[in-house]
């Protein structure tokens, strides 16, 4: 039989077969293995006219509320469509392995949770967590099949939409980028704008329950997943560009308390200089041989009931 995990080192499998407390840290490329865009992925239809970094943002917010929240209903769609790949599954299943284990994502999608992760630790907030932009109230949102159908736009609706920005020269033209190709309304999933609800306690527009551009990290959030980083013996960083501060100080803090920290990464990234084991690769085919190797387990956990 061949032996599918033979490029995995030795001295992770016994790193990760006697280690106690564990950290899992996702970035964006974790997730885009399950077909969730990135903020480097072009824009599309309606969006192709805006530039991400500058719709995540509470100016943008306050002055398009509906061009923000329709960005991320769309977002939020795209990942009600999109399900657990195999890493998200062996991430799980690595839970019941291992005395403690912290997950920590950059990701605001919940589809670690998916495959059956608990106490996901969230940097970068969730979009399936709105709150109200006045209070902080939280506002509950509908996930269910009707929510994909009403924010994802046609092509004759996103098509007009688009073009009706272009004659128009509205005030969004400040994120606007005037040389985009508005035949990419030709995508079928285009989205739209849509005005957010108002919240149930005091009326004010409720907004997305992300961390924009210029917004601090949630405070219990980072301290959680500050303590896990300085306190593991092995932490995986997987998927992550190791560029997004202060995110990505976790990897260094572990390194500076003496753990063993793995890169998973198709891509080099500055931690590669520094990391004890670098994998370049998918982490939906690395990750659960990882699993496989430390502790004989090829399938076990990384497929749930509901998996594809």
């Amino acid at each position: 039989m061949k032996n599918t995990h033979h490029d995995i080192p030795s001295a992770l499998i016994e790193a990760l077969r006697n280690a106690q407390r564990v950290v899992v840290f996702t970035g964006a490329g974790v997730s885009a293995e399950s077909g969730i865009a990135t903020f480097r992925d072009a824009l599309t239809g309606l969006w192709s006219r805006f530039d991400a970094q500058a719709l995540a943002t509470p100016q943008a917010f306050r002055e398009h509320p509906d061009i923000v929240w329709g960005w991320y209903e769309w977002r939020r769609a795209q990942v009600l469509r999109a399900a657990p790949n195999a890493a998200h599954y062996a991430i799980a299943a690595l839970q019941r392995h291992v005395p403690a284990l912290t997950i920590v994502t950059q990701n605001v999608d919940d589809l670690h949770e998916r495959a059956g992760a608990t106490k996901v630790v969230h940097l970068h907030g969730s979009l399936h967590a709105p709150r109200c932009s006045a209070c902080g109230a939280p506002h509950v949102v509908d996930d269910g099949p009707a929510t994909v159908s009403s924010v994802i736009g046609t092509h004759a609706e996103a098509h007009a939409e688009t073009h009706a920005e272009t004659r128009a020269g509205s005030n969004a033209d400040t994120y606007a980028d005037t040389h985009a190709d508005t035949h990419a309304a030709s995508n079928a999933d285009e989205g739209r704008r849509i005005p957010p609800p108002a919240c149930t306690q005091c009326g004010a527009p409720v907004r997305p329950g992300v961390v924009w551009f210029g917004e601090s990290l949630p405070s219990d959030a980072w301290s959680t997943a500050l303590h896990a980083a300085q306190q593991c013996d092995l932490l995986f960083s997987i998927g992550t560009s190791a560029l997004v501060y202060p995110a990505a100080e976790l990897p260094q803090r572990a390194l500076a308390a003496g753990a063993t920290v793995v890169q998973v990464n198709p891509n080099a990234t500055p931690l590669d200089a520094h990391a004890h084991c670098n994998l370049h690769g998918a982490a939906a085919d690395i990750m659960p041989r990882v699993l496989a190797a430390a502790f004989d387990q090829r399938d076990e956990g990384l497929k749930g009931d509901h998996a594809p």
